[in-house]
């Protein structure tokens, strides 16, 4: 089904979600009709935050917005449908437009295999009908879907359409790109040059993916590298969690702007703890790239200046080779918690591969 087709059948004039490799010609569309227009669409922090501000949208305007994630975004939504928008409480009507990875009979990566099972039954749960869009399905049918939701609207709940791989198109093609040009996998190969045998705590994304190949072109294992291919925005607090019950291993998190922006709170946790031997590398691309390059708010946010109001002990930027060596041969004098951005290029090997063992014998490998 066309993109355009699909949005006249949602009949909405306001959305806001966090981007999903599926929804990528809706969250193009979105961007190509209302660019700078934080009026009609805003790409949020997390799922949660999303919810949150179609409710102000609502209360604003007495109107259904539309709220559009992965379906990996559902556990960021449970609490502010349960104690927010359902009808118990303020009965906010809200459209979800969620991604199915890990559709049942579908071929995915392991991170989304169970919650691909669970993610029509977690919406039965939470009340909130639901609809599923594939490649078949017919306008007609759709607006037929969407007019059956309008009572249950209505009435103060939510619904929601569950969109298969492939079930959205367009022509519409936009290349996000930033003004940096370090890549990332350059910035992680010249990272590990620095880290030793140092314990490394990944994100989810192309970063851990990048990760996993450069070990290989080392020839070395994967033993030092906790890939973190879920749970998108807790590396760093699996590697707090990890460096205080290791004070005299020091630890390094690679974390993605968008991840950091996800569940920013995590750096006011690390600063409170002030693990010393914890080192947190945020490489930031203003996207995220991992699902379509689509742009975070990080453009507007100094995380140097956050973090150390956090409590970090120091905080550098790069965004060179040249600078990015000089920021890790400071970073050996200090103690953490410390943060290092590398601000890279957006883009990635059209060849890179994924992690060839499974997220259990990683988790084995890392904690012998």
């Amino acid at each position: 089904m066309k993109v355009e087709t699909f949005l006249r059948v949602l009949g909405a004039d306001f959305y806001t979600g966090v981007p999903d490799s599926l929804l990528k010609a809706l969250v193009n569309e979105l961007l190509h009709r209302y660019p700078h227009d934080p009026r009609h669409h805003i790409i949020a922090a997390n799922e949660g935050n999303a919810a949150a501000i179609a409710a102000g949208y609502h209360l604003a305007t007495g109107r259904v917005p539309v709220v559009y994630l992965q379906n990996s975004g559902e556990g960021n939504l449970v609490n502010p449908v349960a104690s927010l928008l359902h009808p118990d409480v303020y009965g906010i009507p809200v459209l979800f437009v969620v991604g199915w990875r890990g559709e049942p009979g579908v071929h995915d990566e392991p991170q989304h295999v169970f919650q691909g099972k669970i993610t029509r039954s977690l919406l039965d749960v939470l009340e909130i009908p639901s609809f599923v869009v594939c490649k078949k399905t017919t306008e007609e049918e759709l607006a037929e879907a969407r007019k059956q939701f309008e009572d249950v609207l209505a009435a103060g709940h939510q619904a929601a359409f569950v969109i298969e791989k492939g079930a959205l198109t367009s022509e519409l093609v936009i290349a996000w790109k930033n003004d940096y040009t370090l890549t990332r996998e350059r910035a992680l190969e010249i990272l590990l040059g620095c880290t030793g045998n140092a314990p490394i705590v990944s994100t989810t994304g192309k970063a851990s993916r990048e990760l996993y190949e450069l070990r290989e072109k080392r020839g070395e294992g994967h033993g030092h590298d906790f890939l973190t291919v879920g749970s998108m925005g807790h590396a760093s607090s699996i590697a707090l969690g990890y460096a205080l019950q290791r004070p005299d291993e020091r630890i390094y998190v690679v974390d993605g702007d968008g991840a950091a922006l996800m569940h920013m709170g995590a750096m006011a946790v690390i600063g409170q703890a002030q693990p010393e031997n914890l080192v947190h590398v945020l490489i930031d691309n203003e996207a995220h790239e991992s699902v379509g390059g689509f742009p975070t708010a990080a453009k507007n946010v100094d995380f140097c200046i956050v973090s150390k109001a956090c409590g970090y002990r120091f905080a550098i930027e790069a965004d060179s080779e040249p600078s990015l060596c000089t920021a890790l041969a400071a970073l050996r004098e200090k103690e953490g918690p410390a943060l290092l951005v590398i601000r890279c290029a957006i883009g990635a090997r059209k060849d890179l591969g994924r992690p060839k063992t499974t997220p259990l014998e990683n988790k084995n490998a890392f904690m012998v």
